[in-house]
């Protein structure tokens, strides 16, 4: 079996600040929470297909796709070297382990069960700004999140939009209580709208701020809101949820990068 992919996520491990560098985590607390709640997602969708309930969240997936699977004998004792000396918790260590050997699996036949791979948003959290610990609430060191139960978790809404671009755009001075908006008029809808913007409420003052995501792949301000409270802007406008503003956000920097 090749060690190649395998090795990859291993050094991708390695790579990540495990004890914390609390500036970088909390500069990324919006991309990092959604990560995890994908996490959980996908973690429950391949709980389910399993039969390991009783495993999720933190789990090896591939324990119940393929028990007979064996890394290469290099690569397993690197990893346990690294998972013994370096990641802080078993529960960490676990979903650690999962990736390597979801790796070797995947390199072993393509597209296991022809479900999401389940650690790749946990990877990319890991990669913004360490793990996390569980207490009552999953803290992820900057932002803690509730668990949910299992069944919230199977139906929560997806979260598909994993560049590094659209992450780093959703964390963008993401200071704040947010709340997005897309821009809808004739031909433009929900689901393709004009623009977005945000609005984001700050402290305990309440302090607004209005920002459009422009051409400019960033976050920029705006008089888009107030001007429709006051009733001099035609277009409309309809609240939506991180994960529909993060689809807009990827599409626009795919057009304007020529690869759509």
């Amino acid at each position: 079996m090749t060690a190649e992919l395998p090795r990859t996520v291993l050094d991708r491990l390695r790579s990540v600040s495990w004890y914390g560098d609390w500036e970088v985590s909390t500069a990324h607390t919006r991309s990092r929470a959604l990560l995890m709640r994908e996490y959980m997602r996908r973690a429950a969708l391949w709980a389910q297909a399993c039969g390991a309930r009783a495993e999720w969240p933190f789990f090896d997936v591939t324990e119940f796709v393929d028990p007979t699977l064996s890394l290469d004998p290099d690569v397993e004792a690197e990893l346990e070297e690294f998972l013994t000396r370096t990641v802080p918790t078993p529960s960490t260590a676990r979903t650690c382990r999962g990736a390597v050997r979801w790796a070797a699996l995947v390199a072993k036949r393509d597209d296991p069960a022809g479900l999401p791979d389940p650690y790749e948003p946990l990877l990319l959290m890991y990669e913004r700004g360490g793990g996390y610990s569980i207490e009552e609430f999953i803290d992820l060191y900057g932002v803690m999140i509730p668990y949910g139960n299992f069944e919230s978790n199977l139906q929560a809404e997806p979260f598909l939009t994993l560049e590094p671009s659209t992450l780093d755009a959703l964390d963008q001075d993401a200071e704040g209580r947010i709340t997005y908006y897309a821009k809808v008029d004739d031909g433009y809808s929900r689901n393709s709208p004009l623009g977005i913007v945000r609005r984001r409420v700050v402290g305990r003052e309440g302090l607004e701020y209005d920002e459009a995501f422009t051409r400019n792949l960033r976050w920029e301000p705006t008089q888009y809101l107030r001007r429709y409270e006051l009733g001099e802007n035609e277009v409309d406008h309809v609240e939506i949820s991180e994960r529909e503003a993060a689809t807009f956000i990827e599409s626009v920097t795919n057009r304007l990068a020529g690869t759509i």
